[in-house]
């Protein structure tokens, strides 16, 4: 007689994933068709570990590299519609002043088509009926504002176009590539959609206005210029997208949820016609607007359970290339063919993540103390039962929000044996004007009270050990990893902030130059710095620095626009002065996040230790990581 035998669950981690594996560069990614649909370019690291743009003929394998960037590596790029040139942003080490370079793919000769010192390039907008043209935001008259610049593609002429009053914060050219409607900041922290008959006539209408408790931009024109389309949330909960009569005023809503705002947009250029919308709830849903394309999402769809975009197409539109994302393994690019309604497929950004043990990402919801129903993501490490220790890992923002993917961050300290919670708190983007309108004043205070019973539900449902669980983040993630220390100091084993502020006094008064339209917004949503310093200083942790028990790790970018280096600094000072455990590593050649890989590696690196020896969990042994701009443990400047 046979005997069955029951199969053990796991009860051990699998291997180790080495950390240059999930924070070093991409293989290959990003890749964009052009307008005719003869080339693929796309990003790749260069035999320096640089990331290049490179460029292959379509049905051929004669990829070759056209940049040549010596340092930080190009992340954004975009075809022009003349068909031989690309272009490409970048700044110098993080500290956001954009510059426009132009690369011819035959000659590959590289132009600085924005070469003013100190200036940003901004707000970047081309066509494809004026393919030598393109519309460039640029702050050089006044660093508080972005005026309208148009460049001439073939002999680099740059003419000023449209001037900015000074609170615009984006336009909108029409199908004649003229500058006729904007989205503007108004006095009291709310927005507005101005709009002017010509673009000669400096004479801007007010077609809608939103108050300070609600959102709503400019789209886009459609093509015979009678539509603007815009997006907002007045009369409804989350914002929905409007099709707005310019004849008549009216207002016709094409695409809304009740509880979700409105995403990603699906246009066809050519026609100036919307397509399709998306609605991120737990995952990503689409609302088809055009029936043209229900098939060809139909049958993208069928690639998998995961999700996609659409991220480039031809002008004939016979080839779209559409990126394919699952949340336990790398990005999957295809070229879909519409006439057969088939994907080919291309290459994955990370080849080496296929096959490796990685996590699942699980929605979660749970109920706040004042009964709001708050979401998130739930991710455990493979091959162990729970109770496991645990990292809140805090997004930035704090008007973003954490979604379904693959995450690097998830998947490294889940790899390292620690579940992970993914919160998207009250005042994250996305949920409509009601949760993001509840997270206004809240900083270190309801806000936090949602991180803290994502903590609870943690502890609650079996899946954390209470004492040691972690606080993580960058940005305002950041900030939240410094709350967590400082008013709830019983609560998290240890924390690590990453470009975090410490201090809402100082932020306010060193926000960047072209934050200046937006300051009302912050006044309304975070604390009013003028009248009201006082409650900022309640709400800062640097005031409640003797409060904190638990270690903490900071790590800086030396040219951070946003965040500067003073807030990192004077914490670390503060604390240091108080006794109290602190590790501080900045990275010189960095601004607000850590481009180059080798500052990502020796980050990560130190980050690991530290959490395994507060938390338990496993580390990679740090080893000799060469060429990062970190410099751990730096003296803090004098304030």
């Amino acid at each position: 007689m046979q005997t069955s035998t029951v199969q053990q669950p796991a009860t051990e981690l699998p291997p180790l994933i080495k950390r240059d594996i999930l924070f070093g560069n991409p293989e290959r990614t990003r890749p964009r068709l052009s307008p005719d649909g003869k080339y693929l370019a796309y990003i790749a690291p260069d035999e320096n570990n640089v990331l290049q743009v490179r460029l292959r003929t379509v049905g051929q394998e004669d990829d070759r590299q056209l940049t040549a960037d010596r340092k930080r590596g190009i992340r954004i790029f975009f075809w022009t519609y003349s068909g031989e040139q690309l272009i490409y942003l970048q700044d110098t080490d993080g500290d956001e002043n954009w510059h426009l370079y132009l690369v011819n793919i035959q000659s590959n000769l590289v132009r600085d088509l924005t070469p003013f010192q100190g200036v940003q390039a901004d707000q970047i907008a081309l066509d494809q009926n004026f393919p030598n043209q393109i519309l460039v935001g640029i702050n050089i008259n006044d660093r508080r504002k972005h005026d309208i610049y148009r460049i001439n593609l073939k002999n680099g002429a740059v003419e000023l176009d449209t001037d900015n009053p000074g609170n615009i914060v984006d336009w909108t050219a029409d199908s004649q590539f003229q500058v006729r409607a904007a989205t503007a900041t108004t006095p009291d922290g709310g927005t507005e959609v101005l709009f002017r008959e010509t673009a000669d006539n400096n004479s801007w209408e007010s077609l809608r206005r939103w108050g300070p408790d609600e959102e709503g931009d400019a789209v886009m024109f459609s093509e015979n210029g009678k539509i603007l389309y815009i997006r907002g949330n007045h009369d409804a909960n989350a914002k929905r997208l409007i099709a707005l009569d310019l004849e008549t005023k009216q207002e016709t809503a094409i695409a809304s949820d009740p509880e979700y705002d409105v995403g990603g947009i699906v246009v066809n250029l050519t026609k100036r016609e919307i397509q399709a919308v998306s609605f991120y709830k737990d995952k990503q849903q689409w609302q088809i607007l055009d029936q043209s394309i229900a098939e060809d999402f139909e049958a993208i769809g069928k690639l998998g359970p995961g999700e996609f975009f659409v991220t480039s197409r031809n002008l004939a539109d016979t080839t779209w290339l559409v990126a394919y994302m699952t949340d336990d393994g790398p990005v999957y690019y295809y070229a879909f063919d519409r006439a057969s309604k088939t994907c080919t497929f291309l290459f994955s950004n990370q080849p080496k993540l296929e096959g490796l043990p990685l996590s699942s990402m699980e929605p979660i919801a749970y109920t706040a103390r004042d009964g709001l129903t708050i979401h998130g993501y739930l991710t455990k490490p493979v091959g162990v039962p729970t109770p496991v220790p645990a990292v809140l890992l805090v997004h930035g923002g704090p008007w973003g929000r954490d979604i379904w993917r693959y995450d690097s961050e998830a998947q490294w300290l889940a790899n390292r044996g620690y579940a992970v919670l993914q919160i998207n708190f009250r005042g994250s983007a996305g949920y409509g004007k009601t949760f993001v309108n509840a997270g206004n004043r809240e900083w270190a205070a309801k806000m936090h009270d949602d991180l803290l019973d994502g903590v609870h539900w943690l502890v609650e449902t079996g899946i954390a050990q209470p004492d040691k669980i972690a606080i993580m983040g960058a940005s305002y993630g950041g900030y939240a990893a410094l709350v967590g220390l400082t008013f709830s100091p019983d609560v998290f084993a240890c924390a690590v902030d990453i470009v975090g502020p410490g201090n809402l006094i100082t932020i306010m008064q060193t926000i960047p130059p072209y934050w200046e339209p937006i300051k009302a917004m912050l006044y309304h949503r975070i604390g009013n710095l003028e009248t009201e310093p006082e409650f900022l200083k309640s709400r800062s942790p640097l005031s409640f620095v003797d409060r904190i028990q638990k270690p903490l790790l900071i790590a800086q970018g030396a040219n951070d626009p946003r965040v500067k280096v003073a807030e990192s600094e004077q914490i670390v000072k503060a604390m240091k002065q108080a006794g109290k455990p602190v590790e501080y590593v900045l990275y010189t050649d960095e601004g607000h996040g850590f481009a180059r890989p080798e500052n990502r590696l020796h980050f990560y690196a130190i980050a690991e230790e530290f959490l395994a020896k507060y938390l338990g969990g496993r580390f990679e042994p740090a080893g000799n990581i060469a060429n990062h701009s970190g410099v751990l443990n730096p003296p803090t400047t004098d304030n």
